[in-house]
């Protein structure tokens, strides 16, 4: 799959003349030089009204892929003079309330995620009828259209499953694990079954309470002594993978732990052999892009995707990429 390339410089807009002292050749290169300074600082790259964005996502406490989505949301506001609001709730019902309450406050855009998409349907209409455009990130591709959003991104779930049951595969396994950590999270169930329809071995899923670190280990833990034929254990978050090592030293196990996403405790896995690898979705890049897509809407109308995902993953990470993407997981955007 070719990567999904960002751009650079999506929008670089000039400071209004008059702020400045004449409109000479020399009040331009001013005017320019002013634009890059404040670049360089971190301050806003155009002159558009102050629009407010709202973001609202499935994440629990601590979850740090959700931190560095966030991260990337928040640097383009930045760059694109938007006030950004982030808030989250890993109960559906009640991430509905944060987006009607956005929709309340008026906000100028809303980012949701569609983790999962039934609870969120009525409230994704509210904002839609109310003139707001929405994009959806990370979950929730195959509603996205259907609720009226303007595109998704992020990854398509069950194409980045597809990718994992292949590396299996090349890698000589026999039997997986993949080990699900949310409950009724469609995305999950999505890459499990692009697993199993790749894999040619056999795949079990484990479904585990992701909010209890010590009962996810507790769990896989007994599942590799209860089938010491499992040779893989998937994981479907990052902060997942440290724990499926743990229970696999506990085990006695020789299974592989391969995990979605990335994170610098991974990277460091993979680099170290800990890990086998790791499926990258750029998550930086998801909150990154969502708030620009946005702006070039509110700004110049423009809609990215043609009514497709535009995807961001996946990505196979292995030990050969891991010191390259270190230096970029230990400052958080990746």
């Amino acid at each position: 799959m070719a990567p999904f390339r960002t751009w650079a410089g999506i929008a670089l807009a000039g400071v209004l003349c008059m702020s400045l002292a004449g409109c000479s050749s020399t009040g331009g290169k001013r005017a320019e030089d002013a634009r890059k300074a404040a670049a360089a600082q971190g301050g806003a790259a155009v002159n558009t009204p102050r629009w407010t964005f709202a973001m609202i996502t499935h994440s629990g406490d601590g979850d740090t892929f959700w931190d560095i989505v966030q991260s990337g949301a928040e640097q383009a506001a930045l760059k694109d003079n938007i006030d950004f609001l982030y808030s989250h709730d890993d109960e559906a019902q009640q991430q509905a309330q944060l987006v009607d309450a956005a929709v309340d406050k008026k906000v100028d855009g809303i980012i949701v995620t569609l983790a999962k998409p039934d609870a969120l349907k009525a409230a994704v209409a509210r904002a839609v009828k109310a003139g707001i455009p929405v994009i959806t990130v990370n979950s929730g591709s195959a509603e996205s259209e259907a609720f009226g959003a303007l595109t998704h991104i992020g990854q398509d779930e069950t194409i980045a499953g597809e990718a994992v049951g292949e590396e299996l595969n090349r890698r000589g396994r026999k039997k997986a694990v993949c080990v699900l950590h949310e409950q009724g999270n469609v995305g999950h169930e999505q890459r499990c079954e692009g697993v199993a329809a790749t894999f040619t071995g056999k795949v079990d899923n484990l479904y585990v309470n992701g909010t209890n670190m010590p009962d996810v280990q507790s769990a896989i833990e007994a599942k590799l002594q209860a089938d010491p034929s499992v040779d893989s254990v998937v994981t479907l978050g990052a902060p997942y993978a440290d724990t499926a090592v743990k229970a696999r030293k506990s085990a006695g196990s020789k299974a592989e732990i391969d995990t979605f996403d990335l994170n610098a405790k991974v990277a460091a896995g993979l680099a170290d052999g800990t890990l086998g690898f790791a499926v990258d979705q750029q998550p930086y890049l998801q909150g990154y892009q969502a708030v620009d897509l946005l702006w070039l809407y509110r700004y110049n109308g423009d809609v990215l995707g043609g009514g497709k995902p535009v995807l961001t993953g996946p990505q196979i990470i292995t030990k050969e990429q891991a010191a390259e993407l270190a230096r970029y997981t230990e400052r958080g955007t990746r």
